[in-house]
């Protein structure tokens, strides 16, 4: 399995639901994987999970050439290029030049052969996605295994060089594409990698039935070959709590996210500005990094609801948990989401929440208010009818829990295992 994060060390989705997927496979008996990474400490425990950092990796000069791995020119990279998880933007013009079958050992290499990678989401990301590929060529030479399981276009070089070696059959897991992430401004680079991983797989799967449609309509990618299977949740551990407490009457309105185009944050901050002109004691968080922020701040300023509108920057882990328990209500206005776990989060915290149509986790759940997401208005009275219906409140946080408690890990991941049985079978 090529990932390209994984806890501790994550940026945001793409990394829990890689960690939730391990997990739930480590539940199957028949199962062993080989979790390969660009950068990892080592110190996870992971039960029939074997973690494989490539920058560990001895190479040979014999793999620097990478035949079939897509074209990397030479490209400005701008904030709409900004990967799936990423909450960092990129602000100035940087250069990569990493070609097809480049025969040069990469700069970045030690005395022993390895290459460095910062296992982020830097301005080098384009080369270390090459790297990553050398490095995978090597790799799969030294695992015994099955099946090629690969997560998102940052992989793909690397799992179709490591199909290339061994012969083995791929499954690549799309959990987002250029199309979501850039609001439809495409990149051509990353549409191709994108485009070539999945003409290339024997099997994909996909995270919901709106990215397998995607894939179908803007991929021509055959529906036969593809299989929709949800992300999940992890059961709640409570953390050590802050011990903040609001002020008396005081209600919160949330939203947890990367702040880009994707995610809708103007329409967050019009629901604001809607509400807070009939209601009082109601204040807005907006909780998250991204290249909309200045933006944002600044139409609140516009608005006239600064004083009611609170930037909490990134939060992680127990920050996030501790974000919900203060939350009165979960607002993921999402323009294009593959699927969305924060509102699975939401609601195992006893948070009612309002997300868009435009969402794939829309498709899962059923005790939320689901709304378009340009339609500002239906969320702010579902905001106003919320707050003031005290049984409505209830009703969706009961019902709520009960919901999201049936959905593991364990049950997509086996899942998963079905798609693997299914894919081997094709292949031999």
């Amino acid at each position: 399995m090529f990932g390209w994060e994984f806890p501790p060390h994550i940026s945001g989705g793409l990394g829990t639901a890689c960690a939730g997927i391990i997990k739930g496979l480590s539940s199957c008996s028949d199962i062993n994987v080989s979790l390969v990474l660009p950068k990892a400490d080592n110190q996870e425990n992971l039960a029939n999970t074997k973690l494989i950092s490539a920058e560990n990796i001895s190479i040979g000069s014999d793999t620097w050439s990478i035949e079939k791995s897509p074209e990397i020119t030479i490209l400005e990279v701008s904030s709409k290029l900004i990967p799936y998880l990423s909450p960092e933007s990129f602000n100035e013009r940087y250069q990569t030049a990493a070609k097809h079958n480049e025969t040069t050992q990469p700069e970045n290499t030690t005395e022993e052969n390895r290459i460095h990678f910062s296992g982020k989401y830097g301005t080098s990301l384009f080369e270390e996605i090459y790297n990553y590929a050398i490095v995978a060529k090597v790799i799969v030479q030294k695992v015994d295994f099955d099946v090629i399981h690969a997560h998102d276009w940052l992989t793909f070089p690397a799992a179709l060089a490591a199909k290339q070696v061994s012969g083995k059959p791929l499954v690549v897991h799309i959990h987002s594409t250029d199309f979501d992430r850039s609001g439809g401004s495409v990149n051509p680079v990353i549409y191709d990698i994108e485009k070539q991983g999945m003409d290339e797989a024997d099997q994909i799967i996909t995270v919901s039935n709106r990215i397998k449609d995607r894939l179908i309509d803007q991929y021509n990618i055959p529906s036969r070959k593809i299989t929709t299977v949800y992300n999940a949740i992890e059961p709640e551990v409570m953390g050590k709590r802050s011990g903040i407490v609001k002020k008396k009457n005081q209600k919160i309105v949330t939203f947890l996210g990367r702040i880009t185009i994707q995610k809708g944050p103007e329409y967050f901050v019009e629901v604001a500005r809607l509400v807070c002109s009939q209601l009082k004691n109601v204040h807005f968080v907006m909780a998250g990094n991204g290249d909309l922020r200045d933006r944002i701040v600044e139409l609140c300023a516009w608005y006239g609801i600064s004083d009611r509108f609170h930037f909490a920057g990134f939060l992680d882990g127990d920050e996030v948990s501790e974000m919900l328990h203060q939350s009165d209500i979960l607002i993921m206005p999402s323009i294009s989401e593959p699927f969305g776990i924060v509102p699975l989060e939401a609601m195992q915290a006893s948070v009612p929440s309002i997300i868009s149509l435009q969402s794939g986790v829309s498709e899962l759940v059923r005790n939320v208010v689901k709304t378009d997401f340009w339609d500002t208005h239906a969320m702010a009275d579902a905001v106003h009818s919320i707050l003031k219906h005290k049984r409505l409140s209830s009703t969706m946080i009961a019902e709520g829990k009960i919901e999201v408690s049936k959905l593991s890990w364990e049950l997509s991941a086996a899942q998963i295992r079905q798609v693997y049985i299914n894919t081997i079978k094709l292949a031999s």
